[in-house]
């Protein structure tokens, strides 16, 4: 069946549609087509297939070899930390296997970035720390978005850790957190705390490093046993 893109945005709609389809299974059992059949199939250029195989190879989802094809590669080459990746794999069957090792991850990298953050922020990282909390409070009251104020607060902590490495998980964990703080609060039945995020914003401003890192561990050791209570 022909899927016709326009050549503007051919690349992104066949490594979208193809990286999804790849991610939740539709190809397990079946070879992968080769470039001519996905030209043929989404109606385009084999130069703008031939680039979205190596943007897909780039994710680690294919290799592609001279007189070997197309192949999907195992789950574990898959990089995690590519946020359309994420995404499609957290968009699959929910696991809550798989949402224990982000939050695991989480328990390993954020109270580091806390710590740091106590440490390096600037005056701007903090007030960016400070306006999440603030965003947080305003929507126990209603008055704004809980979700986009959590993810907000995280990712504001992890770039006033001004560690390079640190800061370049914001953008995968914010993907995730958008998916694993829906479910966390679908299951506690409430939102996520404003006074525990602003225990950890606290430590931060009196640079308290050890404070900030306790104060982080707590609140995702919170979330982690929450996760843990759903695995059968």
């Amino acid at each position: 069946m022909t899927t016709p893109v326009r050549t503007g945005n051919a690349t992104h709609t066949i490594v979208q549609t193809l990286g999804a389809a790849i991610v939740t299974g539709q190809y397990d059992g079946q070879a992968f087509p080769t470039e001519k059949a996905l030209a043929e199939q989404f109606d385009a250029a084999r130069s703008i297939v031939r680039e979205a195989v190596k943007m897909l190879s780039a994710k680690g989802l294919i290799s592609s070899r001279p007189r070997q094809g197309i192949r999907i590669a195992p789950e574990d080459d898959w990089n995690l930390f590519d946020p359309d990746v994420l995404a499609w794999l957290l968009g699959r069957r929910f696991s809550p296997e798989l949402l224990l090792d982000f939050m695991e991850m989480r328990l390993a990298v954020e109270p580091a970035g806390a710590a740091l953050a106590a440490v390096h922020a600037s005056a701007d990282q903090k007030a960016a720390i400070r306006k999440a909390i603030d965003r947080m409070y305003a929507a126990e009251r209603g008055e704004d978005d809980d979700l986009s104020a959590d993810v907000a607060f995280h990712v504001s902590v992890l770039d006033a850790s001004n560690n390079r490495f640190l800061k370049q998980t914001r953008v995968m964990i914010a993907t995730a957190l958008t998916i694993s703080i829906r479910y966390t609060n679908r299951v506690k039945g409430r939102t996520a705390s404003a006074a525990d995020h602003d225990a950890v914003a606290q430590a931060i401003f009196a640079n308290d490093a050890d404070g900030a890192k306790t104060a982080m561990f707590r609140l995702l050791e919170g979330a982690l046993d929450l996760v843990r209570s759903q695995i059968k």
